[in-house]
């Protein structure tokens, strides 16, 4: 098969193991961010199998109409709600999709993400980025950083990623409160954590804010803007989650009016963002990450071994973990 690969903007994919299991069929590897569906048809033609990393560009039925031979997309991770599964399977393209990249000896993809989440809360409460920087331009020691000892950190939502985030909290001598549904409160509460008696009280109360729920319909603008305008002026709000969480526009315009007083973000409405075009970026109290949460050496190979094993199953007739079989039925049809 030809297959393409692409938006591994790192490089990543020729250097695991999972390449060299490919040994034999024609591999195009595609490390440019462009995300028009034209032009990347145009460097896919020919290709019958790809392999996409994450949502890292939306695969829309303008996309999928003008890749005929295209017969297989393996996609990493489990979420595939950037593709249009609908044109996929009209057009005999199945689509697999891998589970969450687990570690030997079981556990999942979270470690990375609560790194970088305490990345982002210590460099933005101790200004790293502003103070790096400053000090290469032979300026010594121009801010003062806050220290997280004794502070309240908010955990919205404790999950995967928001109970570790939440014990490192309570490793650093933070106060730990958190807010979600009845689920994810229960399991805080029984680990010993507070909730919040309202989820007034939780925007009001935090210092550090890290939202860790899920992105779909039903929590997308869940994060709203009069919540926003509850925060403290000394707070940060932290989002390595995914950025339609909070309401469209309302982080900037909170961040303008003070509260919360900053931000870090890894996620953005439209990624990857490009030169200086979101408003975030020319904000000076808001610290900004190209969504490092997942992007590790060690979990990308985990996630491209994945996709490799749903692509040498479809070349050998066995596909596995397709999620639109109708594909595979329109496909059959096609060659009849």
């Amino acid at each position: 098969m030809k297959i393409g690969v692409i938006h591994d903007y790192a490089d990543v994919f020729r250097q695991t193991a999972a390449f060299a299991r490919l040994r034999g069929h024609e591999v195009e590897i595609h490390t440019g961010a462009e995300t028009d569906p034209a032009r990347l048809a145009g460097y896919l033609a020919g290709c019958e199998a790809l392999v996409l990393t994450q949502q890292r560009v939306r695969f829309p039925r303008a996309l999928v109409e003008r890749l005929p031979q295209l017969r297989f997309i393996s996609q990493t991770g489990r979420n595939a709600y950037h593709i249009d599964l609908q044109a996929c399977s009209e057009h005999g393209v199945a689509v697999s999709v891998g589970g969450t990249a687990p570690r030997a000896g079981g556990g999942g993809n979270f470690s990375a993400t609560v790194e970088l989440t305490w990345a982002l809360i210590l460099s933005a409460l101790h200004h790293v980025p502003y103070e790096v920087q400053r000090l290469k331009q032979g300026h010594w020691q121009s801010t003062v950083g806050t220290s997280v000892f004794g502070k309240t950190l908010g955990i919205y939502a404790y999950g995967h990623i928001g109970k570790p985030v939440a014990q490192v909290g309570r490793a650093f001598g933070m106060k730990v409160v958190c807010w979600g549904r009845e689920g994810s409160s229960a399991a805080a509460r029984a680990d010993g954590f507070a909730i919040a008696p309202s989820r007034e009280a939780f925007f009001e109360s935090v210092d550090v804010l890290s939202l860790h729920l899920a992105s779909n319909a039903q929590t997308r603008g869940i994060v709203t803007a009069a919540d926003l305008a509850r925060m403290k002026t000394t707070a940060l709000l932290v989002n390595t989650s995914r950025a339609p969480l909070i309401a469209e526009g309302a982080l900037v315009a909170a961040l303008e009016n003070g509260r919360p007083g900053f931000a870090a973000v890894d996620v953005f409405e439209n990624e990857p963002v490009l030169g200086a075009s979101h408003p975030l970026l020319a904000m000076k109290n808001a610290l900004c990450t190209p969504h490092l949460g997942y992007n590790d050496r060690d979990t990308l190979a985990r996630f491209y071994e994945q996709a490799v094993d749903q692509l040498l199953a479809f070349a050998a007739g066995e596909p596995i973990n397709v999620i639109n079989p109708e594909a595979l039925r329109n496909s059959a049809a096609k060659k009849e």
